[in-house]
């Protein structure tokens, strides 16, 4: 069996030929982003940490590590665990790109989903 290959990458990234499947995982389209300027297979806005958990964050480094572990228990809710059951599927098929309009990908949502995805 084939392992899981999970890339995160801005979505201002340009697409590259190891992308693979490239997912927008924001709930908002990004400011300032045109929709026409991106190269995207899917938008799984259901996986997005909800507006109290993203505020709270902050996008604080020193935050993450709890950050992680609530974002996981989200994840865990119906509804977002049936989006992620469907983007494990996809992961399942070949390679996907978990794209972020965050300015420091390693510590966003879409970082901890790709933990998830390879079963970090």
């Amino acid at each position: 069996m084939q392992p899981t290959v999970v890339r995160v990458a801005r979505l201002s990234d340009p697409a590259g030929p190891a992308d693979g499947v490239r997912v927008l995982v924001e709930r908002l389209w990004p400011r300032g982003t045109a929709r026409t300027a991106v190269v995207l297979d899917g938008w799984y806005r259901g996986l997005a940490p909800s507006d109290d958990l993203r505020t709270w964050y902050g996008h604080d480094p020193e935050r993450f590590a709890e950050f992680a572990e609530r974002y996981r228990a989200e994840l865990r809710e119906p509804d977002r665990a049936a989006a992620l059951a469907r983007l494990r599927e996809l992961a399942g098929d070949g390679p996907v790109t978990l794209l972020t309009a965050s300015g420091s990908p390693a510590i966003s949502q879409a970082a901890v989903l790709a933990a998830v995805l390879t079963g970090e």
